[in-house]
């Protein structure tokens, strides 16, 4: 009896898995890239002194608000006042020799004609004429240029903006062309943004849109949100102005800029932020709760997939970018499919499991 044959008994069938699945529906999405940068103004002027001379006054109070045009300092302006005067004299004095040489000229043109003077002579008072008029022109010259150095001795705000401290105090020698400014005005409204962004990143985003993948937002400009140093949401949203024509050969990245409203003038130059630049529009992205993506021993993003007849399907799938707390996927997904995201443990590829539909996330989950 010990070598007889006995059938083992049967195992019990291992019955279906319970698991949560979520049904992929194609969704609106905005295509979004966050990437650091830091603020600069949107204009910036020194100022600097155009004639010498001791500074008398500043009428500026330092990291104020100043409007184009504003007197600044006050350089002594006793010299330049004189020559002013000087320069006026020497037109008065040029206008009446030209006056005299015009009644000479006037006289001797009736001399001339009755033949009492020679032409020579007649020439000669017509030349001396034309070279007072030339010395009236010379003398209103020079008096134009002692009025524009004397308006220069008042040192004029070139731009509307917020100025810094001063360099120079009352009693300060100053020269016109000095390497120093006396301030520097910083216009902060608007305020310009420079981040970088791979070129790899940028090529990939054109060709979506080229394709017809994503679609442009507001004329097919970028919109651009800030995100600042202490985590709040800046209050205005920006544009993307231009990106740079070449890209840097070290880290092989382009330098985007993007200008933002600043009526409260919240940033500052120089700032750190932190810009969610919403590039484009997918119209039909396919997100996936992020519990529902693994990864294989190869290390590819796999998710597991019920089909009609409930049996679990392995998926390689390419994730292209995280939306809050799913993935956007671009491949291995189609609308319709029942993605686990639920009971991965208690099952594998092939198993047989009872699918049980969850509840989508709440907002802001």
């Amino acid at each position: 009896m010990g070598c007889g044959q006995k059938k083992s008994p049967a195992l019990p069938k291992r019955p279906p898995q319970d698991v949560g699945v979520v049904t992929l529906k194609p969704e609106r999405v905005e295509v979004v890239t966050e990437l650091p940068g830091r603020t600069s103004s949107y204009r910036v002027a020194e100022v600097r002194p155009q004639v010498g001379g001791v500074i008398l006054r500043r009428l500026y109070e330092e990291g104020g608000d100043v409007k184009e045009g504003d007197q600044l300092y006050q350089i002594d302006p006793a010299r330049y006042e004189a020559a002013y005067e000087s320069a006026k004299a020497s037109v008065a004095k040029a206008e009446a020799a030209a006056e005299v040489a015009k009644l000479v000229v006037e006289r001797r043109s009736k001399l001339a004609a009755t033949s009492v003077i020679s032409k020579q002579d007649y020439d000669d008072v017509v030349a001396v004429e034309k070279q007072t008029q030339a010395s009236v022109a010379e003398a209103r010259a020079d008096l134009e240029k002692a009025r524009i150095d004397l308006e220069y001795t008042k040192v004029l705000a070139p731009i509307s903006g917020r100025i810094g401290r001063s360099a120079v105090t009352e009693g300060a020698l100053v020269t016109p062309g000095q390497t120093a400014p006396l301030a520097t005005v910083h216009q902060l409204d608007p305020i310009y943004v420079d981040v970088t962004q791979s070129s790899v990143q940028l090529l990939k985003l054109r060709r979506q849109m080229e394709e017809g993948a994503l679609q442009g937002v507001e004329n097919h400009q970028a919109v651009v949100k800030l995100l600042l140093e202490d985590g709040s949401t800046y209050a205005h949203a920006g544009k993307l102005q231009f990106s740079e024509v070449s890209v840097d050969q070290g880290t092989g990245s382009v330098t985007l800029r993007a200008v933002f409203p600043n009526p409260e003038q919240e940033l500052l130059p120089g700032m750190f932020v932190r810009a969610k630049i919403i590039e484009g529009v997918n119209e039909k992205g396919i997100l996936v709760p992020q519990r529902g993506v693994t990864r294989n021993a190869k290390g590819q993003a796999v998710a597991l997939v019920v089909t009609p007849e409930d049996v679990v399907e392995i998926r390689v799938v390419e994730a292209d970018r995280s939306v809050g707390d799913r993935w956007l996927v671009t491949k291995g997904l189609v609308e319709g499919d029942r993605v686990i995201v639920e009971g991965l443990q208690k099952t594998a590829p092939g198993a047989k499991v009872k699918p049980t539909e969850m509840a989508p996330a709440k907002e802001g989950a």
